[in-house]
């Protein structure tokens, strides 16, 4: 199944005393890079989240998000980091006695002090917070794949659409190929003819070797068949391929890019190279589509 690398799924878990909310987005990108924002406390279950996000996001940058809401008491304790607190005290001692100031260094002074107090959830409940985060995180991760999912059929019906374009082009190409060095025969015959005026006649084996030479030069069936096959393969691995078929994509849009150069550079024919840059324009625009696909 194509799936593009643009989604966004949300999920919600109650229960507990727990409401837990997961929002997952996903963009483009080279590789597999995930990222966790929540309450620092919580900090445990990061791993297991980005695990879970793993199994189905094998390529693109996703953003998680994690809230958590409705704490009862029993889930949370708070915590007293005394050798910090002391520190704070002495330091504001210090300070007040150097500085010559006023006022006390009171309680709520102290306990006010970042990290003096911390809430976190109960040492014995870290797993059961992990399970209902990543039960949250599973239905994000779900309704996520879905959307890529469509997505990404949608980039494969153009994909479709657009190798099929280059096929007919191809075909029209191909027609037009062996024209061209009798095109060229002609033209020749009627520069020399031109030149000359009549008054000398040129061995016809020098000429037939001149468009021979032509001929070989401008000769563009291997790059045609080439290209044909690219195309081939393009409609196999859409209608074939399971799993992440991005990069695979990319290195098959750049040998389309290859023999396309190639042909329009050869193929020293005006109504060709129209045909090639036609060709390429709906080239660039496969690849344009294939960095949105896993």
């Amino acid at each position: 199944m194509i799936k593009s690398m643009t989604g966004f799924g949300r999920g919600e878990y109650t229960g507990g005393g727990r409401r837990i909310t997961a929002e997952i987005k996903t963009v483009n990108h080279r590789y597999a890079d995930i990222s966790v924002k929540m309450p620092r406390r919580y900090s445990f279950a990061e791993e297991r989240i980005k695990s879970i996000v793993k199994d189905t996001v094998r390529r693109g940058k996703a953003e998680v998000s994690i809230m958590v809401e409705n704490l009862t008491e029993s889930d949370v304790c708070v915590s007293l980091n005394m050798p910090l607190a002391e520190q704070y005290v002495s330091n504001l001692r210090k300070l007040k006695e150097t500085c010559g100031l006023e006022g006390d260094v009171d309680v709520a002074l102290v306990s006010s002090m970042p990290d003096v107090l911390r809430t976190v959830p109960a040492t014995g409940d870290e797993e059961a917070v992990t399970g209902a985060i990543c039960e949250a995180v599973g239905a994000a991760v779900q309704h996520l794949d879905e959307m890529r999912a469509v997505e990404g059929e949608k980039l494969a019906e153009d994909l479709r659409m657009r190798g099929h374009v280059i096929r007919e082009l191809v075909k029209v190409i191909d027609e037009r190929a062996p024209l061209v060095a009798e095109e060229y025969r002609k033209k020749l015959d009627d520069r020399i003819n031109e030149i000359l005026e009549g008054n000398v006649e040129l061995p016809e084996e020098r000429i037939l070797t001149e468009v021979a030479i032509f001929a070989d030069k401008s000769n563009i069936t291997e790059e045609l068949v080439r290209l044909d096959s690219h195309m081939k393969q393009l409609d196999s691995i859409l209608a074939g391929e399971s799993g992440p078929i991005g990069k695979k994509l990319d290195f098959l849009v750049q040998e389309m890019n290859r023999e396309a150069n190639t042909i329009g550079s050869k193929a020293n024919d005006l109504e060709i190279t129209g045909y090639m840059l036609d060709a390429k324009s709906e080239i660039e625009k496969i690849r344009e589509q294939v960095q949105n696909i896993e």
